[in-house]
């Protein structure tokens, strides 16, 4: 960034490169030794083959050498200041070619705006960043024109330097740069142009500024939709719900209800679906990510305490997230308890069947519900809700179902056993199972579902058995076909021959032999 903004400025404002030579120099010096230690680092980089990271010095020499990058790299530290020794130190457009190295710039913002929580933002910023730029460099170039035609030789050029008011360096920028932004921003009201020189160069500065214009209103655009994207797919989700509540005629309260969860969901940047956010990502990866955000609550849930890490790893990927509104039950005391629930955030209260009454208040990492979802067997519950669990305000929940769970047991047959055992021991800690049920012998469920698989099988092998008979059916009727049509063409030879009696012929197997 120095070298692009102030090389072209020494160049062309004598002042400022002839009244402070040994600090530009100094300067000069420190930028050529960050240029030689990035191409060092450059060197020493690592790359991915096929996925993993290269290491080896000998390989990153080589694959860097390959780069047009490389190439690049070499043009912006030839040291071609060495002219100086010739010239004199005044010549700053000799350091030209460290200009080259611009492609780093647009790799950090590049690298900055994937990382960034802020991209909009930082995009807007690049965009003013580059404009800035051009207009600072068409203002050097245009003091640079000037000076080769002559200040105040006419009107378009800078006027007259020896006039007091225009001999100052800071003016003779301001000036310059206001100029360049009256130009490139095609609002005009400078000087017409008086020679053909100037009339090229205003021009291409009318071309370049129309480009600029496009690239702002383009750009601003698109990052205006961008940011207003998910707003807008939110308001056409509420929008529909909304129409459907009109059409089917909702009464208004549950309108005002569904319509204060939406403002709630979206205040609180809820409005995003995890499980869509989340499937860009490889399975591994997604895992990672569920466990570092649900391994710790998981953890704390008494039946889940002792698993294997890879059982959890399964569960937390099965974990969905749910919101409840005020007053809104999330069980009922005697309904089928089908998955069980963690409090992510907000306040749940166990309250008696009219609701009036609050027993106990779950907060943020309580859990309820996980002794149901494992149908054990002598529950004197069975899997039925034991109580009343209402939303206080808004909550935060993350559900995990029965069939969800099971799936997952089915690969960790030891874990489903010990968790049942688990089950069974606090149930029977809080005097909630039948001793006796526990003790009748398999499970009953389990023995219809093998003899349903036995039924299955069975009719698998009722119908290969079916399609056998019909093909050897098939086989005997065409046989016999055949053995007619020849008995009939040799009925027809032995015709021919003047046989006045047809003879019947009876095709016999010869015995073996």
């Amino acid at each position: 960034m120095y070298n692009l903004l102030m090389l072209v400025c020494r160049a062309c404002f004598d002042e400022l490169q002839t009244e402070h030579t040994y600090t530009w120099m100094t300067l000069d010096l420190l930028s050529d030794l960050l240029y030689l230690l990035d191409t060092l680092v450059r060197i020493r980089t690592g790359f991915l083959d096929q996925g993993l990271l290269v290491h080896d010095l000998k390989r990153l020499r080589q694959n860097y050498m390959k780069t047009r990058l490389f190439k690049l790299d070499v043009a912006s530290i030839l040291p071609t200041d060495i002219a100086y020794i010739w010239l004199g130190p005044n010549f700053p457009e000799l350091r030209y070619n460290r200009v080259v190295r611009i492609y780093r710039m647009s790799e950090f913002f590049q690298r900055t705006e994937t990382r960034t929580n802020f991209p909009n933002l930082f995009r807007i910023s690049n965009l003013v960043l580059y404009i800035i730029v051009i207009i600072h460099w068409n203002a050097c170039i245009y003091f640079a024109i000037s000076k080769v035609i002559g200040f105040g030789s006419d009107q378009w050029v800078y006027p007259d330097v020896n006039i007091p008011e225009y001999s100052h360096l800071m003016r003779k920028y301001v000036f310059s740069l206001y100029w360049s932004t009256l130009t490139l921003t095609t609002i005009g009201e400078t000087p017409p142009p008086a020679r053909d020189e100037e009339f090229v160069f205003v021009v291409c500065d009318f071309l370049v500024g129309v480009l600029i214009f496009a690239t702002i209103v383009g750009n601003v655009g698109a990052m205006i939709s961008n940011m207003n994207a998910a707003r807008a797919n939110f308001q056409t989700r509420v929008d529909g719900v909304k129409r459907y509540m009109r059409l089917r005629g909702v009464t208004r309260t549950l309108q005002d209800r569904v319509v204060a969860y939406f403002d709630h969901v979206w205040a609180y940047g809820k409005a995003g679906d995890e499980a869509a956010v989340l499937a860009s990502l490889p399975i591994r990866l997604r895992a990672e990510v569920a466990s570092n955000v649900h391994m710790e609550t998981i953890r704390k849930v008494r039946i889940f305490a002792d698993c294997e890490a890879g059982l959890l790893i399964e569960l937390v990927l099965k974990l969905k997230p749910q919101v409840f509104g005020p007053g809104e039950y999330i069980c009922r005391k005697g309904d089928v308890g089908r998955e069980m629930y963690i409090v992510k955030d907000g306040r749940l209260a166990v309250v008696s069947d009219d609701g009036l009454k609050q027993f106990v208040v779950l907060s943020s990492g309580s859990y309820f519900g996980e002794i149901s979802i494992l149908n054990i067997k002598g529950s004197k519950s069975g899997n039925r809700r034991t109580a009343n669990i209402m939303s206080i305000g808004y909550s935060d929940l993350y559900c995990l179902s029965k069939d969800d769970l099971m799936e997952v047991l089915t690969e960790y047959p030891d874990a489903k056993q010990a968790l049942e055992d688990k089950g069974k021991a606090i149930l029977m800690k809080d005097g909630l199972i039948d001793e006796e049920c526990t003790n009748v012998g398999p499970d009953p469920k389990t023995l219809d579902q093998k003899v349903s698989h036995l039924e299955t099988l069975l009719d698998g092998v009722h119908t290969r058995l079916a399609r056998l008979l019909a093909q050897q059916g098939s086989s005997v009727a065409s046989t016999r076909a055949r053995l007619t049509s020849l008995e009939t063409a040799v009925c027809g030879i032995v015709s021919s021959l003047g046989s006045a009696t047809p003879t019947l012929l009876t095709i016999t197997t010869p015995p073996e032999e």
